[in-house]
């Protein structure tokens, strides 16, 4: 696993970077994305989930919101961002990319079936709530693994430290 500085490839973050409107330090920006990564790669390993997909959507699922409040449109904007990048820059073939874009899209609507990589990513966003005062509720969850007391307080620990 790559450290913080580099758990992205520096080209994407770049490329996120130039188009993200928010504060890159907010409650929406790289601190949460770093979070949603380590905690996918965690739920991945158990779920079985593709841990290259759940990594990029950590980086995009966020990439392209106007505002940090109600902002409906802006996982299928992040997902648009995916689409326009060539299959070889995201290490992606043309299916995985479909279902990282379709977890970009869906990620707010509160679905809790999907494909399992799809359900992880989901997880590992909707576990980083604690950065907001918000307990994640496990029957809003897509994965076992996810539903875990001993995870779930570890979600919790992970954005306590970051506070």
């Amino acid at each position: 696993m790559r450290s913080d500085d580099d758990a992205f490839p520096e080209e994407l973050v770049r490329r996120v970077r130039e188009g993200y409107r928010l504060q890159w330090k907010g409650i929406h920006g790289w601190a949460h994305w770093l979070r949603v990564r380590q905690l996918g790669l965690r739920l991945a390993e158990s779920s079985g989930a593709d841990p290259r997909v759940v990594e990029l959507f950590a980086l995009f699922h966020d990439a392209r919101r106007h505002n940090d409040g109600l902002d409906p449109g802006h996982g299928a904007r992040g997902a648009a961002l995916v689409e326009s990048l060539p299959l070889a820059d995201l290490g992606l073939d043309a299916g995985k990319r479909a279902l990282l874009a379709f977890a970009c899209t869906h990620h707010t609507a509160g679905f809790t079936e999907a494909d399992v990589t799809v359900g992880t990513c989901w997880d590992a966003d909707r576990l980083d709530l604690w950065r907001i005062g918000t307990r994640p509720d496990p029957s809003l969850l897509c994965t076992d693994a996810a539903r875990e007391p001993e995870v779930i307080r570890w979600a919790r620990q992970l954005s306590f430290d970051a506070g």
